[in-house]
């Protein structure tokens, strides 16, 4: 019986911090970063200032918080792009193409400023530039893009040249910007 307590407790606490993370988002994409307030957030999901308290110690915490749990996301949605069937070509295919729409999604906005700072950015950016080295590794073997280039300077090089889609105007220009890293990828005759 414990331990249904538990799990009980877990989930309910989930499900606050989670209540929390959106609402704090929503409000600050809606009034802006300065105009939020812990009374705004605790009024909003409906919980004591005391309790809101008890997860963070402000909003700045708040919204660092939901963007781990964003980058999270993003992470786990292009690992699930990399692990489909295809050819090693195909899957590098789909996931540049993924990660450019969510780069043009997630572009330079007030609340993009603060939160793409600290070490979970930099975590969330080696763990990229592993899976997509990895994948260039497995398309060189393959003999499907090129192999005179070393695969971390390789991987950086298409990382860079991915964010190029924030400031992209359309997914049609998004998925051209794509064609063009993976044209640069070819192996060399």
């Amino acid at each position: 019986m414990p331990n249904l307590w538990n799990d009980t407790i877990k989930i309910h606490r989930r499900e606050v911090r989670d209540a929390i993370l959106d609402t704090t988002a929503a409000l600050a994409a809606e009034h802006g970063l300065l105009s939020v307030t812990m009374s705004q957030i605790a009024e909003e999901t409906g919980i004591g200032r005391a309790t809101l308290y008890k997860y963070f110690s402000g909003v700045e915490s708040i919204l660092l918080a939901w963007h781990e749990r964003h980058v999270s996301g993003h992470l786990e949605h292009l690992a699930n792009i990399r692990e489909q069937a295809g050819s090693a070509r195909e899957r590098l295919e789909a996931v540049f193409e993924a990660y450019a729409l969510i780069a043009h999604e997630h572009h330079n906005t007030e609340l993009a400023a603060l939160v793409h700072r600290g070490e979970h950015m930099a975590q969330a950016e080696q763990e990229l530039n592993g899976f997509i080295r990895e994948l260039l590794i497995e398309a060189a073997e393959s003999g499907s893009v090129r192999n005179d280039v070393a695969p971390d300077e390789l991987a950086s090089y298409c990382l860079h040249a991915l964010e190029a889609a924030s400031k992209l105007p359309s997914k049609a220009a998004v998925h051209r910007l794509v064609m063009v890293i993976l044209a640069g990828l070819n192996p060399r005759v």
